[in-house]
């Protein structure tokens, strides 16, 4: 069995830069953390590959701090981290970086199931992964919540729609984006993480890719811009009540009552 997960570096904070002529996010250097989603997606591949055999291979397009991610993967027992990584893959869209991933898929020699997290923190628009399925023509399931049979020829997932619960079997190869919940990630192992710290990370540039349209990828392949993008506003602000419990219990009720929270 050939799993591939494909996962994604967001930040780990909201404060973060734009570039102001791409309207995209400056990666490099900022503070970031695997996609909580993506998670769920690998011990998701990590329990297939317990069951049937086979191998996990953790993919993602972004700059070689991605490695970092990566480390973590392998640490948890993912067998082998690839990256495509290249300028020419800078600012993508959705588009170009669903047909991106798929192209890096293909280069790799494919794969029996590929699995996504439902959505990132960063862009939220759950739709990369139907969109590699479509761009390598193969069936797919998002939103599975449950993965209700599994063998060597065919996976059942229970999918949690907006209005319905739906359950979809498909023959291999195919594609599904699971949800929160539908298992309970493992921790990283220390061990693991002493056998791996050496361990090497693939890279893919554009030349690798079977298309090299360069109409495809990056900003030029994308044909939808985002005109603005921002950090959040930050909501949280810390006050500190200086007395006794008396004094603290009176401050705190004055805060809450001016908030008209009582």
């Amino acid at each position: 069995m050939k799993i591939i997960v494909c996962i994604k570096q967001v930040p780990a904070t909201s404060q973060v830069e734009i570039d102001p002529e791409s309207g995209t996010l400056k990666r490099m250097g900022a503070e970031s953390k695997t996609n909580p989603y993506d998670l769920f997606a690998i011990e998701s591949a990590l329990r297939i590959k317990e069951m049937l055999g086979g191998t996990v291979t953790a993919v993602t397009m972004g700059p070689p701090q991605a490695e970092a991610m990566m480390k973590d993967a392998f640490s948890m027992g993912v067998d082998e981290g690839v990256i495509l990584s290249d300028k020419k893959f800078a600012g993508s869209d959705v588009l170009a970086t669903s047909y991106t991933l798929s192209q890096g898929i293909t280069a790799l020699g494919g794969a029996d199931i590929i699995i996504c997290g439902k959505q990132t923190t960063d862009g939220d628009t759950a739709q990369i992964g139907p969109a590699i399925a479509e761009h390598l023509h193969i069936p797919h399931a998002a939103w599975v919540s449950e993965i209700t049979y599994i063998d060597n020829e065919k996976i059942a997932v229970r999918q949690d729609l907006s209005e319905v619960t739906q359950v979809s079997e498909m023959e291999y190869p195919c594609l599904i984006t699971v949800d929160k919940d539908i298992v309970v990630p493992r921790l990283p192992s220390y061990r693991l993480m002493k056998e791996v710290k050496d361990k090497k990370v693939r890279y893919l540039s554009f030349e690798d890719m079977p298309d090299k349209d360069l109409s495809r990828y990056g900003l030029i392949g994308s044909p939808t811009v985002v005109e603005r993008i921002f950090p959040p506003d930050k909501m949280e602000e810390q006050v500190y009540i200086k007395g006794d419990a008396s004094e603290k219990a009176k401050g705190l009720y004055n805060i809450l009552k001016a908030k008209k929270f009582v």
